[in-house]
């Protein structure tokens, strides 16, 4: 098996001793995101498995949109990114 080299960690731990993979992160083409996908790769971000600039090229996210959902998920939780739910923790 083929595993592709990349800049950076291949796994990091989690503070609830789970580890994250580059694998378990949402497919470069993602379109839809569900709260899940933003979740992963906000973890992601936070533990060191990615670098911000990274993922805004993988996505094809801007920097305000990442800093959105990093902002909901250190103030709200995870829940807030529902987008569902979006109106009920958005600060005016």
């Amino acid at each position: 098996m083929y595993v592709k080299k990349t800049k950076g960690p291949n796994h990091v731990a989690l503070p609830n001793g789970r580890k994250l993979t580059r694998s378990e992160l949402p497919p470069s083409d993602t379109k839809r995101w569900v709260a899940s996908r933003k979740a992963s790769v906000v973890l992601a971000v936070q533990a060191g498995l990615v670098d911000r600039d990274e993922v805004c090229d993988m996505y094809n996210l801007s920097e305000e949109e990442l800093e959105s959902w990093m902002g909901a998920v250190k103030s709200h939780g995870i829940k807030a990114l529902k987008i569902t739910k979006l109106q009920n923790y958005r600060q005016l």
